[in-house]
C-alpha cells in the first residue's frame, strides 16, 4: 500500500486512490458526533449559500457548520462536537455541514476513488474499513486552518493513521499530548472567544470514541457522508 501525506487545499486537489480528509478541530469530529447522535447521513457542501440552498429544496433539515468559528446566520447548528452532542433532534435527520476547512476538502478531492472522513474519534475504525477493501493507494490530507495554514491536530492525526495504516501502534496519549500544546488547542481555553467551547477539544481528543468510519459518495450529485461500521 502507497501512503502519500498532503495538506490544506492543494493536498485534497492532489488526492488519489482512497483518501482520508482531515478535520480534528471540528468539522469531522462534529461529524461523527452528530451521526452518533442518531443522524441518518451529512451532505458535504464547501459554501454556507449552498448548504441553506439544500435545505430549501427539502434535500435536508438542518444545516451545521461554520465561517470563522462562528455559526452562519440560518444555520442549526455551529461546528460544535459538545453542541451536537446535546442535540435531540437528529434522529433519523440528514445534515448539511459547510465548514472552512474539512468540507471544502472534501468537495477539492475530486480524483479521489473513495473519501473517509478524517479525524481522532474514529480513527482505528477508519484504518479498519480502508484496510479491508485493500487498496494500493491511500493519499491522507490534512486540511488545517481554513484550508490555507497547517495545523498540528489534523498533522499529527495524518501521522496517526499513517503508522495505524502501516501496523503501527501509535501512542495515543502522546499525540493527544502533542496536539492539546498547539497553536490552534489554545483557543478552546480562551474566554475572549465563545464559539471554541472548551469540551470541543476534549470531544476531539478521545481517540477511538467511536467504531464507525464516516464515507463519503456522490448521491445525485452530492457528497454524502454515512456511518460505515466495521
Amino acid at each position: 500500500m502507497d501512503i502519500r501525506l498532503g495538506s490544506l487545499l492543494r493536498g485534497a486537489q492532489e488526492a488519489e486512490g482512497i483518501a482520508i480528509i482531515i478535520d480534528v478541530f471540528r468539522a469531522f469530529t462534529t461529524a461523527a458526533v452528530a451521526v452518533d447522535r442518531g443522524a441518518e447521513k451529512i451532505i458535504l457542501v464547501a459554501e454556507v449559500e449552498e448548504a441553506l440552498e439544500l435545505r430549501r429544496q427539502g434535500q435536508g433539515q438542518l444545516c451545521m457548520g461554520e465561517v470563522d468559528g462562528i455559526r452562519p446566520e440560518g444555520f442549526n447548528y455551529g461546528n460544535s462536537p459538545y453542541e451536537l452532542s446535546q442535540a435531540n433532534d437528529l434522529a433519523g435527520k440528514t445534515l448539511i455541514q459547510s465548514t472552512r476547512a474539512g468540507t471544502v476538502g472534501v468537495t477539492a478531492a475530486a480524483n479521489a476513488d473513495a473519501i473517509y472522513l478524517g479525524s481522532f474519534v474514529t480513527a482505528t475504525a477508519t484504518v479498519t474499513a480502508i484496510q479491508a477493501a485493500a487498496p494500493s493507494l491511500v493519499s491522507i490530507v490534512a486540511m488545517g486552518v481554513s484550508a490555507s495554514q497547517r495545523s498540528d491536530e489534523d498533522e499529527q492525526c495524518a501521522l496517526y493513521l499513517r503508522n495505524l495504516l502501516q501496523g503501527r501502534r501509535p501512542d495515543a496519549k502522546a499525540a493527544e499530548q502533542l496536539v492539546r500544546i498547539g497553536h490552534e488547542a489554545q483557543k478552546y481555553d480562551d474566554p475572549a472567544q465563545p464559539q471554541y467551547h472548551p469540551q470541543d477539544k476534549d470531544i476531539a481528543l478521545q481517540i477511538d470514541r467511536y467504531p464507525f468510519a464516516l464515507r463519503a459518495t456522490r448521491e445525485d450529485g452530492l457528497l454524502v457522508a454515512r456511518k460505515q461500521t466495521v
